[in-house]
């Protein structure tokens, strides 16, 4: 265990963020997702739905503020301008982490599979929830303004 750090948190999904540089993706992927043939790497947090997954990795990495949209959802098919109840819930623990994010870009199925197959990593969750997947782009840490804060 380390302090400030969340337990869900393992050290294979830590050591993954951590070797994450700026503009790399992660996917956090409901439990349909075909992560398994899909991901470069892969990590199982079965026993945890998408937001609370995504709460976790964002107490650690910051998402990129260079591009408009740092944050990607799957779009419903048949009606693509819905929003489905656990995308309403990323939107909160994404308003929670303190992100600025202002909308999540919305891509087709295919278009998110294609990206998620080419990203970092994918985090594959217990969410039974259709559209409970997500893509994150990393950002970067700034400099401490006073770099003996950083000790």
């Amino acid at each position: 265990m380390l302090k400030g750090i969340d337990p869900l948190l393992s050290p294979e999904l830590l050591q993954i963020l951590a070797a994450m540089g700026h503009g790399d993706t992660l996917a956090i992927a409901d439990a349909n997702f075909p992560g398994t043939s899909t991901a470069r790497r892969l990590v199982r947090l079965d026993g945890a739905d998408a937001p609370r997954a995504l709460a976790a990795v964002l107490s650690v990495l910051p998402l990129d503020s260079f591009v408009a949209l740092p944050a990607a959802v799957m779009a419903v098919i048949g009606d693509p301008g819905s929003v489905p109840p656990v995308v309403e819930e990323f939107r909160q623990v994404v308003q929670r982490s303190g992100e600025l994010v202002s909308a999540f870009e919305v891509l087709d199925r295919h278009a998110f599979y294609e990206r998620a197959a080419a990203a970092f990593a994918i985090v594959m969750t217990g969410e039974r929830r259709f559209y409970g997947n997500i893509i994150l782009t990393k950002g970067v840490v700034p400099p401490p303004a006073d770099p003996a804060s950083a000790l």
